[in-house]
């Protein structure tokens, strides 16, 4: 381990055989002439992790050090003109599959991760977020008039904030249809701003004996049942069960819902949840739906400090190449702190990374020497640690 790179230790963290396997699925190296499917996703995982932003600036980060390219996994020579090729014609779902593989490491490597709200129950968030781009540059992902963008969607495990589920589209697509391409796990909660309220799609997650929380629209109608006694002081105005009554919603969604009326602690304004669950203490269900913000400080952590905010390729294809492999890299860093039990941030850890991966040090090295190669105490972190 002391003789590798720091590059090579943590890219040694995926599964050479899982990679080829997701490149044979699509002969990504079918007619390649000495640069394969795995140098590129070395040289981008290199951009992600030193912080290039232009394949100029990663073609001279790379030739700095020539000769240690070999031993940081490389096979063959970096060029611009060669990678710009690859992205723009290489199926990216390689690189979606092989990011798909590496989330089902890093659940189960979270999965005993304490969570904050002390439920038995798994507890997701799904959301979307929107990565703009320029229209001139990007007329595919034609969003509005003036503006193009692409959509992350992402189904986020609370616990451990790991990404379970992930789908880019064009910027138009709107988050409810997401609803039909989800897994829905028996006994999970989802939790989901009121963009998600449908309830035909919400009845399947009835169906599938899994639990929704979601924000109620002001225009809902419905009849109460009953109503449950709540106290006040606890910021909940109401606990009821309900039946939708216009024609469409019934028929929709038959059976009964909970609405729970909470009012914020500055008391400006009062949410309406609904949710099929009736067993959880109403003022449990706030807590649960206060909880989705994790996801919210994800899609920040992710633009803030990966690179998907410039983009090297122009194309649909090569947007997607680069948007998977931050997510791959993202999640491999999420693997490497966990395996090597790193007690740094995942901020930290990468500030560090980015300047020591020519370096031949083992990696726990780095992080228990008293004055590490990057001094990381003037790093003002303006989002809580995900990990």
């Amino acid at each position: 381990m002391a003789t590798q790179t720091v590059f090579a230790q943590v890219m040694g963290l995926g599964h050479r055989e899982t990679f080829r396997r997701c490149v044979q699925r699509y002969q990504g190296d079918a007619g390649a002439k000495g640069f394969g499917c795995h140098d590129q996703w070395l040289a981008m995982a290199f951009a992600q992790l030193t912080f290039r932003e232009s394949l100029r600036d990663l073609e001279s980060s790379l030739h700095s050090r020539t000769a240690l390219l070999y031993q940081m996994g490389f096979r063959s020579d970096i060029r611009r003109s060669t990678l710009a090729d690859a992205n723009e014609l290489r199926d990216w779902r390689i690189y979606a599959d092989w990011a798909q593989s590496l989330i089902l490491r890093a659940r189960k490597l979270y999965a005993t991760e304490p969570f904050a709200l002390e439920l038995e129950q798994t507890v997701y968030a799904l959301d979307a977020t929107v990565i703009d781009l320029c229209l001139s540059l990007f007329p595919w992902a034609h969003f509005r008039s003036t503006k193009a963008a692409i959509k992350l969607h992402t189904l986020l495990d609370l616990r451990g904030s790991i990404p379970t589920f992930l789908a880019l589209t064009e910027g138009a697509v709107h988050e409810v249809n997401l609803l039909d391409k989800i897994p829905i796990e028996p006994g999970a909660i989802y939790v989901m701003d009121r963009g998600y309220l449908d309830f035909a799609r919400l009845a399947r997650f009835t169906q599938a004996g899994a639990f929704f929380v979601i924000r109620a629209k002001s225009n809902l109608q419905s009849c109460v049942r009953t109503r449950r006694s709540v106290d006040p002081s606890t910021g909940l105005r109401c606990d009821q069960s309900i039946n939708l009554r216009g024609l469409y919603s019934r028929q929709d969604y038959p059976d009964l819902l909970r609405r729970i009326r909470y009012a914020a602690p500055d008391h400006e304004h009062t949410l309406v949840f609904l949710t099929n669950n009736f067993t959880l203490p109403a003022l449990k269900i706030a807590q649960i739906y206060k909880s989705r913000w994790q996801i919210e400080l994800f899609f920040r952590w992710i633009k803030q400090h990966l690179r998907i905010r410039s983009f090297i390729g122009t194309s649909d294809n090569a947007v997607r190449i680069q948007i998977w492999s931050a997510i791959s890299t993202y999640l491999l860093v999420a693997i490497l702190k966990k395996t090597l039990k790193l007690e740094p941030s995942l901020h930290e850890i990468l500030q560090v990374l980015s300047v020591t991966q020519f370096e031949k040090v083992p990696i726990p090295e780095l992080f228990n020497r008293r004055t590490t190669l990057f001094d990381t105490s003037n790093i003002t972190e303006d989002i809580p640690n995900l990990f």
